[in-house]
């Protein structure tokens, strides 16, 4: 759908990644479009959410869990991609809509895992609410200095559903598993630092860039 802004992507896999996605996106068929693939990835996000409810004890639920996280990844990575290759980025348009469907498909899935009893409430809450800190203070950092950081510390949207999708495995043959709420616990903290940092750092380039003027010239003016 286009950018607006500089993206800036060092996950792990990024590299590994837009190389795929490009190859794949120079094939796809004419009527496979960009608003397509992000009704297909919030559609998708919410069956994962929705899969991931059922899936302690359950492993046929996990692997819908799983193949739900395929085909998010397939619709929200390829559609501004899509729409680069065919150079017919809109760019406030993609970069609204993007985000708001990714609000609600994050937000549906992680109410599925706190449905799921696998995952206590308030843990899944916790990690809910530090990953909306994190993307508000995010959008407020691409407005004010131009760069969407899609990935902290390595790690980005494929890395999450990798590991979500090892949550719902290891649920599925273990439903009395805590795993999800260490995950959960470490999940916030992980988030809450990186909320900490991404703050810190952008009000410090921001500082620099705008600094207070000298206090002769405060006197002329």
């Amino acid at each position: 759908m286009g950018d607006l802004h500089r993206r800036q992507h060092d996950s792990i896999l990024a590299a590994a990644e837009r190389r795929l996605l490009v190859a794949m996106a120079t094939r796809l068929p004419a009527r496979v479009t960009s608003d397509g693939l992000t009704l297909l990835a919030l559609a998708s996000m919410i069956g994962a959410g929705a899969a991931f409810a059922w899936t302690p004890g359950r492993p046929g639920m996990a692997a819908m869990t799983i193949a739900a996280l395929a085909l998010n990844w397939f619709g929200d990575s390829l559609d501004g991609t899509l729409a680069r290759v065919r150079r017919c980025e809109r760019p406030r348009y993609g970069f609204y809509v993007d985000h708001v469907v990714d609000l609600v498909g994050v937000t549906a899935l992680v109410a599925g895992m706190g449905a799921s009893g696998a995952m206590r409430p308030i843990a899944a809450a916790a990690v809910l609410v530090a990953y909306l800190l994190v993307a508000a203070e995010s959008f407020l950092a691409t407005h004010a200095t131009g760069t969407f950081r899609v990935s902290f510390a390595g790690v980005g949207p494929t890395e999450l559903r990798i590991l979500v999708a090892i949550a719902a495995c290891r649920v599925a043959v273990d439903p009395g598993s805590r795993l999800l709420d260490i995950g959960g616990a470490i999940g916030a903290a992980g988030l809450a630092w990186a909320l900490i940092c991404s703050a810190m750092r952008t009000a410090r380039a921001l500082r620099v860039a705008e600094p207070l003027p000298r206090r002769d010239a405060r006197r002329a003016a």
